[in-house]
């Protein structure tokens, strides 16, 4: 495979150059079935798995049986409380469980790799030597930005949490700034454009080469 290259772009979004990535990270090809099982398995950590329905046994009430089991000319009740009654309980209803599921950690890095590879390949990876927000939170500097690139989606990828990036990118609904540590496959696949800062790529190679 040929080498891999990214264009480099400076705090104005203006393309200063071009950097060659490790083919190891960005050159892996995608494969939808791995992508797939990753973003199931993402997702399903992220269910709170709070539901919750009460049984005959746990509703209020109900304790005496409402007539006589014969005689009466109505079918035999033992319960107020039991399913077919209004306000009685729930068969086979929701309880609080988790929703996660085991995932090897060799397929959770691959399936990075393959999200990174996927926009690297499609020259949708944008290496970044500063941004123009720095001191405090500006959503219009930041727009101002993407514009001058010709995107207005955008994952942002910085080497430890930027609260004044975060702050700037929260009024951008299609743009989101995560550090190398949250860095994860579903937020990639979810957006189209990739920006990393070039401080950010050595600690990108650091995870997935662990």
């Amino acid at each position: 495979m040929e080498a891999i290259k990214a264009k480099v772009i400076d705090a104005s979004a203006k393309i200063v150059g071009e950097m060659e990535l490790p083919l190891d990270i960005y050159g892996v090809y995608p494969k939808e079935g791995i992508l797939h099982e990753i973003v199931r398995w993402q997702m399903a950590r992220w269910r709170a798995g709070t539901a919750c329905t009460k049984t005959r046994g746990e509703v209020r009430g109900g304790g005496r049986k409402p007539w006589p089991q014969k005689h009466t000319g109505r079918a035999r009740q033992g319960s107020i409380r039991a399913p077919q009654w209004v306000g009685g309980g729930v068969v086979h209803g929701p309880k609080p469980r988790s929703y996660e599921f085991k995932l090897n950690k060799k397929v959770r890095r691959l399936g990075l790799k393959m999200a990174l590879s996927s926009r690297a390949l499609t020259n949708k990876l944008f290496v970044a030597e500063g941004f123009p927000v720095v001191e405090k939170p500006k959503t219009k500097l930041l727009k101002s930005y993407l514009d001058t690139l010709g995107i207005n989606e955008a994952l942002i990828i910085v080497p430890e949490r930027n609260l004044v990036l975060e702050k700037s990118a929260s009024n951008l609904p299609k743009v989101k700034v995560l550090a190398v540590e949250g860095l994860n496959v579903y937020d990639i696949l979810n957006h189209e454009n990739l920006i990393i800062s070039k401080e950010a790529l050595d600690k990108i190679e650091e995870r997935l080469r662990r």
